[in-house]
């Protein structure tokens, strides 16, 4: 197995201490916000023998196993993270696979840049993703049902905001949702940008439920992504509990630090909490405009000690083992890649002592064998 050299990713909304504190090793003051463990080539992991990119070109099968190439290819299909949000992330949904490769192919012949920031589609992928708590972790995912929302906007009692509550009560579900968030994110700027101040006036004035729309109007003031949040489900996990992201599910993670694992694409679509590009014709395209439960998952616990957080897709499968004091030696063997990340105590695999945040790569059918006192994830494909 190759112990992993991984990019912390600078973004502005990272904490200042999370990770530093999960590292042990003094804050530089600097945001730190997401730290990379996989083959992405924005931030390959480096090994003692070349970048993850590197080391699965030269020989995928021997990396990755036949049934994993055979099914995606000749490439890691999941990326790995420790994510630190210290402010909200964007709002924002991803699309499923047919969109993505629709959308990349429809950017390619228009002959838009990769790194063009007006580009929606970096790739032809879909990029589900699941986020486990380290810590308390808040976010926002999936709308409300309508009635629910045009309450909690009603409550504020902004005069601007009315309008929206109205076309709330009068039309079924998704028409509702459609309606509102297009009204939402094509208003007059200058008129939304007083709305948003007198509802975030009013989310500090009342404080409880309104709490959270108050601190993103703290970070993003003006921005329509506040209104829009407040047709989303706010949900705050405990550590070890998770939440799974399909495509066309609204969504943003608002603040604490978890592990995430999604598919290896860049594709985003953003609805607001953000200077970046919102391509507002696309982006309704692209949104599941349906109220859901968030559906917070718990770890299913297997005989053997793994706690499976179940998603419905293949490219990634997480799981964790908890490790206690003087317990049996774990064989995690398989014929697929995988990443093993420690995240407390001190796990030993294969004679490697991982401390919080060190993670290995383990090659298809290599030997891993794992003990110690401690908590360890582990990243996987389902071939």
């Amino acid at each position: 197995m190759d112990r992993l050299d991984n990019t912390i990713r600078p973004y502005a909304w990272g904490s200042t201490t999370a990770i530093p504190a999960l590292l042990g090793v003094e804050p530089s003051g600097e945001p730190q916000a997401e730290m990379w463990m996989g083959a992405h080539p924005g931030a390959p992991s480096r090994t003692a023998r070349g970048t993850l990119v590197e080391v699965v070109d030269a020989d995928p099968e021997r990396e990755l196993g036949a049934a994993a190439v055979a099914k995606f290819g000749p490439r890691l299909p999941f990326l790995l993270k420790i994510l630190a949000a210290g402010a909200p992330l964007s709002l924002q949904v991803h699309p499923n696979l047919q969109q993505a490769k629709e959308g990349y192919e429809d950017e390619q012949r228009r002959g838009i840049p990769v790194d063009a920031p007006h580009r929606n589609y970096k790739d032809a992928n879909h990029k589900p993703e699941l986020i486990c708590a380290l810590t308390e972790f808040d976010g926002l995912c999936g709308f409300r049902d309508p009635l629910q929302a045009a309450e909690l906007l009603a409550g504020l009692g902004v005069d601007s905001l009315k309008p929206y509550v109205d076309l709330l009560h009068a039309h079924p579900e998704d028409a509702a949702l459609r309606e509102v968030l297009t009204a939402i994110l094509t208003a007059d700027p200058e008129e939304m940008q007083h709305t948003v101040a007198a509802a975030a006036t009013a989310c500090t004035r009342l404080g409880g439920a309104y709490a959270p729309y108050a601190d993103i109007a703290h970070h993003y003031p003006g921005d329509p992504g506040v209104i829009a949040a407040m047709l989303l489900n706010h949900v705050r996990l405990q550590p070890g509990e998770a939440l799974f992201l399909g495509a066309g599910i609204p969504h943003a993670y608002l603040n604490g630090l978890g592990v995430e694992i999604m598919a290896n694409s860049d594709n985003v679509l953003r609805c607001g909490l953000t200077p970046k590009h919102v391509d507002v014709p696309e982006l309704l395209r692209i949104v599941r405009f349906e109220a859901s439960d968030p559906g917070v998952l718990r770890p299913e616990a297997s005989p053997e000690g793994e706690e499976v957080y179940d998603t419905p897709i293949d490219e990634f499968r997480l799981s964790r083992y908890v490790l206690p004091e003087g317990g049996a030696l774990h064989d995690l063997t398989r014929d697929t890649p995988q990443i093993l990340l420690c995240t407390a105590g001190t796990v030993r695999a294969d004679g490697q002592e991982l401390l919080p945040g060190q993670s290995v790569f383990v090659p298809a059918g290599e030997k891993a064998e794992v003990s110690g006192a401690g908590t360890i994830f582990r990243a996987t494909v389902i071939v």
